[in-house]
């Protein structure tokens, strides 16, 4: 129970750190998108004031995750958190989808001129203070293996490497004098807009598709459910006469794990199948910080009549 608090108390500091960044991007980024007409800054500045506002609820909930799971709740309030992923990237991708549309009329009547060297100045300094607050939260989810931390690091990353590229695009009105050039200069905004939404709409779509999958009750993509199977069939394997299947899950930041040892033979041991479960979850436990695992014995002929049962209980629902 104490770890319980201790992990909450980590995770809420972090997620606080997180806060306090974004508010203090999307209060300047606001300011110098007004002041310099810059969409790409606005860019910036819309993402950064959803982040602000998804991350209210997210930080409120996080004593909830940390809740041992009950008869009334099986799953704990794991659900909620990927509830609010969901939203935050289904909000983030229309966003994207409608700078990119906004960006494209743009450039087809004529773009815009602005200061490129003081947005370019800007996003310099936006660069490393993301790198700061991304190397901050790394250092604080190091023992604590957080996903709602994790796409909070992904996204001061891709903030980071997006301000470093907009620093050096931004600088080539004043590195590049050449007349043909300049030509393009009213444009290069709206263009650099368009490529970073680009370049930043996977993420979103993709949290999207996870967070559904999660709510579905549907198993995880594959890389982690193939992970987790080679994790323990060569521990699995010691039980001879045995053939495995798997029901992964995940709600939120834990995986359930069942897998029913199928035997082919009436007498097994109990003790043994204890010890190889107590050896799974060993060896899981190097890979996940949250997750739950049991090994379920069947024998053959049960199995059997249960698929049997099953079969035909089917033809009878569908009539």
């Amino acid at each position: 129970m104490r770890k319980r608090k201790r992990s909450s108390k980590k995770e809420k500091s972090a997620m606080s750190l997180s806060l306090y960044g974004n508010l203090f991007f999307v209060i300047v980024e606001l300011f110098m998108a007004i002041f310099t007409g810059s969409q790409a800054v606005l860019l910036d500045s819309v993402y950064d004031g959803i982040e602000f506002f998804m991350m209210l609820p997210s930080i409120l909930m996080i004593p909830l995750l940390y809740k041992p799971v009950t008869e009334k709740r099986p799953f704990g309030y794991m659900q909620l958190e990927t509830i609010f992923l969901v939203i935050k990237g289904i909000t983030m991708t229309t966003v994207t989808v409608g700078l990119i549309a906004n960006n494209i009329n743009l450039i087809l009547h004529g773009g815009r001129v602005i200061s490129f060297g003081t947005v370019a100045y800007f996003e310099l300094f936006a660069c490393v203070l993301g790198v700061v607050v991304y190397l901050s939260l790394k250092h604080k989810n190091h023992h604590l293996n957080s996903p709602t931390i994790e796409v909070e690091m992904i996204g001061w990353k891709i903030d980071s490497v997006l301000s470093l590229g907009m620093t050096l695009a931004f600088f080539l009105p004043i590195w590049i004098p050449f007349p043909e050039f300049q030509a393009m200069v009213p444009y290069l905004d709206p263009m650099i807009t368009v490529v970073l939404s680009m370049i930043m709409l996977p993420a979103p779509v993709k949290t999207v598709i996870t967070g559904t999958r999660d709510l579905l009750l549907l198993p995880p993509e594959e890389e982690t459910v193939q992970e987790i199977q080679e994790t323990v069939e060569p521990i699995l394997a010691e039980l001879d006469g045995m053939k495995p299947y798997y029901n992964i899950v995940r709600t939120g930041r834990k995986i359930w794990v069942s897998v029913y040892a199928v035997f082919d033979r009436d007498t097994i041991s109990l003790r043994h199948i204890d010890s190889v479960q107590a050896r799974c979850i060993l060896a899981l436990a190097e890979k996940h910080s949250d997750f739950y695992f049991e090994l379920l014995p069947e024998f053959l002929e049960t199995a059997d009549k249960k698929n049997n049962l099953q079969a035909q209980a089917e033809p009878s629902a569908a009539v």
